[in-house]
């Protein structure tokens, strides 16, 4: 049984799409009759996709064969669902084909049916994951593997529905401490520069009669003002063409290593760049080692997950050193990359035997970290964005008011 997308015409003339599961498109054909709909395309979705690939459409068409992309609060969310089927007893065929009937978004849905038929076609759980690598990552497929390999399924999909639910309430919350500042700084830049652009012309426009010399602050605003009417859509569109240009440019992987490298040099973007990255490793680590992961394969998957490309050759150096017969706190150590709370912590870990546990709340403290930092952050920037635009407003209106006063002390 396969999954087919469909467009029909419902009763009233609309146009509807979805989903359905058959054995042929004849059968799904059938089932759309019967509930009182009329078939215009049915068409297989693994057919769909490779007809797609076969016309080479770029970047698409690679999409396409990787599969769909699932955001986080989906993927926390069928996790969740399935683990709880899967633990009730349910087989796992039924689970996926529950949890899809489940889902009101198509696309979600879609996966999900094509990891059950890959399942009834008799591979396992984590092969059929493995065929939309960008919905399910590698640390997501190898936890799959661990669970069906112990034994264990629904509790390890219990653990990595948790783990999945957890780092979207930590991408959240950064989200929702950046929201407010950011959103101060571009309207204050906004209002400035509506000011400069059609305010000022108008008021300055009294002085252009008169034969004195204006102040320098004066001659320097309206500089300013005639600059940016007449040529402020050009550096909009010259800053727009430095971005594309400097990620274009990030594409190459030396380039790319060397613009990380500075990151980690930076005073406080290192610091931040460091204390994510770290979190990250940890808690993955953590999951991936408590689910009974061998220690190097999860090394592995936990550099794959760390943005930073020289904290991704540090991880590397520290799977070297631990295949070599090395702890991994004195492999951490020696990597000099990682902080030193999270190598105290791995070394009671591995003296005591409890090294998931430690990671956990290593992983917790550099997130809790982390938060503190960036509120600091977003703190000072709010009071800096309100004194930047209270002096721009300032210098704006004494440059207009000073040749006044010297007018007025004229006459």
């Amino acid at each position: 049984m396969g999954a087919y997308s469909y467009r029909a015409l419902n009763e009233t003339g609309k146009t509807v799409k979805g989903i359905l599961e058959g054995d042929s498109e004849r059968q799904v054909r059938t089932q759309l009759r019967t509930k009182k709909l009329k078939p215009l395309e049915v068409v297989s979705v693994t057919g769909k996709q490779q007809k797609t690939d076969d016309l080479g459409l770029g970047f698409r068409g690679w999409r396409r064969r990787r599969g769909s992309r699932l955001n986080t609060r989906d993927l926390s969310l069928i996790t969740r669902q399935l683990a709880s089927l899967v633990k009730s007893g349910l087989p796992l065929d039924e689970a996926l084909h529950a949890t899809a009937k489940q889902q009101q978004k198509q696309n979600v849905k879609q996966v999900i049916l094509q990891v059950r038929t890959k399942v009834l076609e008799g591979f396992s759980l984590a092969q059929a994951l493995g065929e939309n690598p960008l919905a399910f990552n590698e640390m997501y497929r190898a936890l799959v593997r661990a669970g069906e390999s112990t034994g264990y399924l629904g509790p390890v999909l219990e653990r990595l529905a948790d783990y999945t639910q957890s780092s979207q309430q930590v991408q959240q919350r950064l989200k929702m401490a950046m929201i407010y500042p950011v959103v101060l700084l571009v309207i204050s830049l906004s209002v400035i520069g509506a000011l400069m652009a059609f305010v000022v012309p108008k008021l300055v426009g009294i002085f252009s009669q008169s034969q004195r010399e204006l102040p320098l602050l004066t001659q320097t605003l309206i500089a300013t003002s005639d600059f940016i009417v007449n040529y402020g859509i050009y550096c909009l569109i010259a800053i727009f063409g430095i971005i594309v240009g400097i990620r274009r440019l990030l594409q190459n992987e030396k380039r790319l290593r060397q613009w990380h490298v500075w990151q980690l040099r930076m005073p406080v973007i290192g610091n931040l760049v460091r204390q994510i990255n770290s979190a990250r490793f940890a808690a993955t680590l953590s999951l991936l080692s408590s689910t009974g992961v061998p220690l190097l394969q999860a090394l592995n998957i936990a550099g794959q997950v760390m943005s930073n490309k020289l904290l991704q050759e540090s991880c590397e150096q520290v799977a070297a050193a631990v295949r070599e017969g090395s702890s991994l706190h004195r492999a951490m150590e020696n990597a000099g990359t990682f902080p030193p709370l999270l190598v105290q912590l791995v070394a009671s870990g591995e003296t005591n035997g409890t090294l998931p546990e430690q990671l956990d709340n290593a992983a917790k403290d550099q997130e809790r970290e982390l938060e503190t930092m960036l509120g600091m952050a977003m703190g000072l920037l709010e009071p800096l964005t309100i004194v930047f635009m209270g002096l721009a407003v300032c210098l704006i209106v004494m440059a207009i008011l000073q040749p006044i006063f010297e007018m007025n002390s004229l006459i």
